[in-house]
């Protein structure tokens, strides 16, 4: 995100915004991208939140840096699917999964297949269990966290995540039986 010079640009350069914008506008994108179905969309929702940022007092941030930025994004993507009126999921090609090398080659293809099954079988599930699924795993949200970022309940995040996996558990067993089978 590049500074932009003029009235606040005092603010924009203060070190603590700096290095949020250095730990978190990647996670940042990848989350609003998921929500929004388009990268570009998305840069501009993160480049909205970092200028929120930069109108807050770090003290009452101190603790709960990931969260404000996280929930700030989540709106202003939903303020953006609400006044365009779409939602639309990322395709298989837009998605970012890490993979990390295995011992050889094809455990690596074999790791890569898998994850790419568990992804698609993701985007099938309900956009909240997708969203608390992605905040827990993708990135590593607590509950609680996530409870205030997507306005759930604890207690329902909970519930979400459990039936998600589930789902996906199920899900992935059959496709892997199906597999086997052909």
């Amino acid at each position: 995100m590049a500074q932009q010079g003029g009235a606040g640009a005092g603010q924009t350069d203060r070190p603590w915004v700096l290095a949020a914008v250095d730990r978190f506008e990647r996670p940042l994108i990848q989350y609003a991208a998921r929500l929004l179905g388009d990268p570009e969309r998305a840069r501009d929702v993160v480049q909205d939140t970092f200028l929120k940022l930069c109108q807050q007092d770090p003290a009452s941030l101190r603790d709960r840096l990931a969260e404000w930025l996280f929930t700030v994004c989540r709106n202003r993507a939903l303020d953006v699917m609400r006044k365009e009126r779409r939602i639309s999921l990322l395709s298989d090609e837009q998605q970012n999964g890490q993979v990390h090398a295995g011992p050889g080659p094809a455990d690596a293809c074999e790791l890569k297949d898998a994850a790419a099954r568990a992804l698609e079988i993701l985007d099938t599930l309900p956009s909240n269990q997708r969203e608390v699924i992605r905040l827990k795993f993708q990135h590593g949200f607590s509950y609680r966290e996530i409870s205030r970022i997507s306005g759930h309940s604890v207690s329902n995040v909970g519930f979400l995540i459990h039936v998600g996996l589930k789902s996906l558990r199920s899900r992935l067993a059959s496709a892997d039986q199906m597999a086997a089978e052909s």
